[in-house]
């Protein structure tokens, strides 16, 4: 809930991705300018009608603006009036034409825009990915996807022009004022300061962080949701419905009272400006009224005046309501910003070796996560795992086994030593070639809402159903598919849950014998599975590492017996 940017610089960076898009964005003020000078016109030509006949009524002054020998006959009255009409009728009518036409092209310019936000987004997460995914707060992430790109519309299509459209509206009506007399030019102008500018202004103040607190607490609150989504078995299981339920609702409350704090100052703001619209048009009016007792203007400039102040403030008024959602949306588009200029953990290669082979080392490697305490860290670690050979990992749940497959992936860069494959250093390979050469299963099989068959493939897309079989029977799940009604073409849930976990890592090792890759990094790959499917598949994987190169981490000593040799990890220590 911290706030990183200000307000201007976060406007710049959101102003920033429009590009190409401001020829439209200049069309759509355009428009808003023509339509909301329509709308205020349409009392005014009522205004000056009336005036027509109010100014034959009284004497004109000497010094009027409009002298007595500019004023309309009252033989011709009746012809300007109907002038007039025609006039309010042609305004009534295009400004609905021209206010279709700004809103089509300021919502054409956000929408096209959140598109291409979304589409920088996932370039991002790809490039972050898979640091940034892992065990991260992963609620809050798809809040920021979803509805803080959405909550960027109001600045895109309610925000940008509104603004531009204001000011041009009111140096328009302010040459009115000034044309009837430059008095009312001075109080025009004051009271669009105030509203326009002022308002804004305080109520930004006066909200403080409430905008930027719930949309946090937004995230926050869909993080809970995703998590007793699921860990819904977990949650009946354990009969902790109550309590999650209890806690989910201590959230929400807390973010309804952000909310509620939110719409309390909107509602004093939009009281605050209606008073001040009402105290415009009442100073306005004793002005120009007072202007025309002393014989500086008509009595038909001075209600022209005072119609043209209470009708023109309609885009000065929408600055004002503005700022009511515009922190909602600023805080938004921190986020969004924030993730967009984030850095990755280990950038990809995009230059370098294009294959890797060899003996797999570690030369003197320091390491540690930078998030959190109770991370495990290596210090000065040097080991060696030949090429050709099945090499296990052994040691207790926690102590680190993962880290080295990480760092071997290149998911994480040490922070001191080498890493290589062969003579090859890992960060002088291209980061595609070295993922390509590896096929990494990890302890949490993902699983898409596809077919048993299309979750396999994805090991090699182009791989014949025989050769999808014939993977997942060294996966020992074959037997299992062809249980099923549908076989290979059964469709799975969402996050594979219609299949055990058990099930789901062997469908991640058959992807993994598909994708016949040299090297094999396998990560708790039979901590689910049976003691007679965890058979079959070691008999597998021995015959698989007979000319592959296999690195089997477990806490299992019945998994490691395939291994041609085993390192123990009670080295890697734990920060206190």
């Amino acid at each position: 809930m911290k706030r990183t940017r200000t307000d201007w610089n976060i406007m710049k960076g959101l102003l920033a991705m429009v590009g190409p898009l401001w020829k439209i964005m200049g069309l759509a003020i355009v428009l808003g300018t023509i339509g909301n000078l329509m709308a205020s016109f349409v009392p005014i030509f009522g205004a000056m009608g009336l005036a027509s006949y109010m100014d034959h009524a009284f004497l004109a002054p000497e010094n009027a603006i409009l002298p007595a020998s500019a004023l309309v006959p009252p033989n011709q009255a009746p012809s300007i009036a109907g002038w007039i009409l025609i006039a309010i009728l042609l305004c009534g009518i295009f400004r609905g034409v021209v206010k279709y036409a700004e809103q089509a092209c300021n919502h054409y310019i956000a929408f096209r825009l959140l598109a291409l936000i979304r589409h920088k987004i996932f370039a991002v997460l790809r490039r972050l990915a898979p640091a940034k995914l892992d065990g991260k707060d992963k609620g809050s992430l798809i809040a920021m996807i979803t509805s803080d790109i959405e909550q960027l519309e109001v600045f895109y299509a309610h925000t940008i022009s509104p603004v531009m459209i204001a000011l041009l509206t009111t140096l328009v009506m302010e040459v009115v004022f000034i044309k009837i007399h430059p008095l009312l030019g001075v109080v025009a102008l004051f009271f669009y300061v105030l509203v326009g500018v002022v308002v804004p202004f305080v109520n930004s103040r006066l909200e403080g962080n409430t905008g930027i607190e719930y949309r946090s607490r937004f995230g926050q609150l869909n993080q809970i949701l995703y998590d007793n989504l699921l860990g819904l078995r977990e949650i009946l299981q354990f009969s902790m419905e109550e309590k999650r339920k209890e806690y989910f609702l201590q959230e929400n409350q807390k973010m309804e009272e952000a909310n509620l704090r939110m719409k309390e100052k909107e509602a004093l703001s939009m009281i605050g400006t209606d008073i001040l619209l009402i105290v415009a048009g009442i100073v306005m009016f004793l002005c120009s009224g007072c202007l025309a007792q002393a014989g500086w203007i008509t009595v038909g400039e001075a209600v022209v005046a005072t119609v043209a102040m209470m009708s023109s403030f309609g885009p000065v008024v929408a600055l004002a309501a503005l700022s009511n959602t515009l922190r909602q949306t600023l805080a938004s588009g921190e986020r969004v910003l924030d993730l967009l200029e984030e850095m990755p953990v280990c950038e990809d290669l995009l230059e370098g070796a294009d294959w890797i082979s060899g003996d797999i080392a570690f030369h003197g490697v320091d390491f540690s996560y930078e998030n959190g305490a109770m991370i495990p860290f290596l210090t000065d670690f040097t080991h060696e795992f030949p090429q050709g050979k099945i090499s296990g990992i052994h040691g207790s749940s926690g102590c680190g086994k993962s880290t080295l497959l990480k760092l071997l992936m290149r998911y994480y860069l040490p922070n001191a030593g080498e890493i290589t494959y062969g003579i090859t250093d890992v960060n002088q390979m291209k980061t595609e070639a070295l993922r390509k050469s590896i096929a990494f299963v990890d302890q949490d099989t993902f699983l898409f809402s596809d077919t048993i068959e299309a979750n396999i493939r994805l090991g090699k897309l182009d791989a014949t159903r025989k050769e999808v079989e014939e993977a997942a029977k060294k996966a020992s799940i074959h037997e299992m598919i062809m249980s099923l009604p549908n076989g290979y073409e059964t469709k799975l849930s969402e996050l594979g849950e219609s299949v055990s976990g058990g099930e789901r890592q062997r469908i991640g090792l058959a992807r993994a014998f598909l994708h016949d890759a040299s090297y094999l990094f396998l990560d708790e790959p039979t901590s689910n599975i049976d003691s007679l499917n965890e058979g079959m598949i070691l008999k597998s994987l021995r015959q698989y590492g007979a000319d592959h190169t296999v690195l089997l981490v477990s806490h299992r000593e019945s998994t490691m017996k395939i291994a041609e040799e085993v390192l123990e990890v009670p080295f890697i220590e734990l920060n206190n």
